[in-house]
This record gives structure tokens, C-alpha cells and sequence, in this order.
């Protein structure tokens, strides 16, 4: 059944926000509105315009038999700042300061819009990369990796530290923990990754990159590629870090016990 042009964009918009990364033919709006191709030409044209100007991502269109358009999220970086800005303010507060030295990250991991938002962030870092998955440890991690996985339109994979009958069988790394210094095991399910897979490492919180570089190792171990590596907040570290490459949303850069005060910058995302 026809339907009336306003309701037309509304549509077409909701769809191409739920199915990122997908090429969808012209024809399949066509026959969904019961509309000519010219037609859904115009209206792409005005989708496009929006999300271009309002910072919601780029529309691409592919020509050809086989084309169509694709939507490919993202944010610019005056919105992405403010609002790595914002979780700095919140990451500072005092009440997150847990015995130890530890910043208590759960709350923020558990609200949906952040999650969001970081997911949206950290994906529009790697627009021209080909990424096939996003990996993350259990168990912090995963909520990220899974805001990303939905941008990037691509499956998680979770790595984990103990052994799960449901898994099947599994490759396993030992790995030197970067900030305990103590050797520990992680293991991937031989399902999760097919060999040549480029990968994106994800993960909540790094010290000193041991669990990260222990990431690393399974990717060579499935003989797939590394992509990049993304933490939402990194610790200031006195030691070397195990991994040189990687990029941050957030570093605090200093936690003094003594006078219960965390100091939290934006990380080197910015950083060309």
C-alpha cells in the first residue's frame, strides 16, 4: 500500500538506522512503498543531507545492478569530545574511589545511552577499516564490545578465563598480567573466529596491557589479523606496558587515596 511521503522518510530512516553497514537495494524501498526508484532517490537524498548535517553518519550509495545505499554511523568530533568531557566529570567523583586504588566503572557500564554512545564513538574510529568481529574479555568488557559489534554491524566474540562446558573446544594463551605480573590463562572457543578474520579489541579498563596483549595472542592463534585496539579508560602506569598501539576514550591520571580524589582526562582519542 502507498503511503504518503513524511511517513515515507520516517520509515526509511528507521530502517537504515536499525540495519548499519547493510547494503540495501533500491529496489527493496521500491517495492516496500510500492514507489518508483526516482522517488526513492529523492527521498535518499534528503536522508542523506539530514544525517550529514545533524552528525548521524554517511549514507553511502553504490551504484550499479548490485548497489543500493549503505549507512555507515558515526559522530563528529565536537560531540564526541563533549561527551567524553561529561564522563570525565563523572568518572571523578569521589564516591568512585574504591579501596585499593580502584575506580568503580559497573553503574556506567549498565546505563544504556552511554553504552550507546561509547559504542558509536569507538566505532567511528575505524570507518575505513574492514572489520569482520570485536573481541572483549569477560566480564566487563562485553557490554561494550556488544555497543560496538551493533555499530559496526559484526559479531562479539568473548574471551574467558575459565573454562566453559558450552564452548566447546577451545585455544588457550597464558599471558603475564601487566599490572599483578603474575602469568594467567585465557581461552576463545574454536568456533568464535574464522581464520582471517581482521579483529577489533575491545575492553573497559587497561593498567598494563597484559590482558589486551593476551587478546593479541589468540588473534595470532586463530592466525587472524589485529585490527586496533580500544579501551574505554586507561590507568596511569609506571611499569612498560605490554601493548604500544591502542587508543582511549578516558585516562585517569591520578587516584591519591590518601585524600579520596581521582583526576580523570579525556584518553589519546583525539590524537591524530
Amino acid at each position: 500500500m502507498k503511503i504518503r511521503r513524511s511517513e515515507r522518510l520516517i520509515d526509511m530512516t528507521h530502517y537504515l538506522l536499525e540495519h548499519p553497514h547493510e547494503l540495501i537495494p533500491l529496489t527493496f524501498f521500491a517495492k516496500r512503498y510500492e514507489s518508483a526508484k526516482s522517488s526513492i532517490s529523492e527521498d535518499l537524498a534528503i536522508v542523506k543531507k539530514t544525517f550529514k548535517m545533524r552528525g548521524t553518519g554517511i549514507l553511502e550509495t553504490i551504484p550499479g545492478a548490485a548497489g543500493g545505499v549503505l549507512f555507515v554511523p558515526e559522530i563528529n568530533k565536537e560531540d564526541a569530545r563533549a561527551y567524553i568531557e561529561k564522563l570525565c566529570d563523572e568518572m571523578s567523583q569521589q564516591d568512585r574511589l574504591l579501596p585499593g586504588g580502584y575506580v568503580y566503572l559497573s553503574d556506567l557500564l549498565g546505563q544504556p545511552d552511554l553504552l550507546r554512545q561509547v559504542g558509536r564513538i569507538i566505532a567511528s574510529k575505524y570507518l575505513d577499516q574492514k572489520i569482520d568481529a570485536v573481541m572483549t574479555v569477560a566480564t566487563k568488557g562485553v557490554p561494550i564490545a556488544q555497543a560496538v559489534s551493533y555499530y559496526l554491524n559484526v559479531p562479539f566474540v568473548i574471551v574467558r578465563r575459565d573454562s566453559k562446558i558450552t564452548e566447546g573446544s577451545t585455544v588457550s594463551v597464558n599471558y603475564v598480567s601487566g599490572s599483578s605480573e603474575r602469568i594467567e590463562k585465557m581461552e576463545l572457543s574454536k568456533r568464535s573466529l574464522a581464520r582471517g578474520s581482521r579483529v577489533l579489541v575491545v575492553d573497559d579498563f587497561m593498567k598494563g596491557g597484559g590482558t589486551v596483549n593476551g587478546m593479541k595472542s589468540l588473534i595470532e592463534e586463530f592466525e587472524c589479523d589485529l585490527v586496533g585496539v580500544t579501551v574505554f579508560a586507561e590507568a596511569k602506569f609506571k611499569g612498560v606496558r605490554a601493548i604500544n598501539e591502542y587508543t582511549s576514550l578516558l585516562f585517569v591520571e591520578d587516584v591519591d587515596t590518601r585524600t579520596k580524589t581521582i583526576s580523570v582526562v579525556p584518553g589519546n582519542y583525539f590524537e591524530e
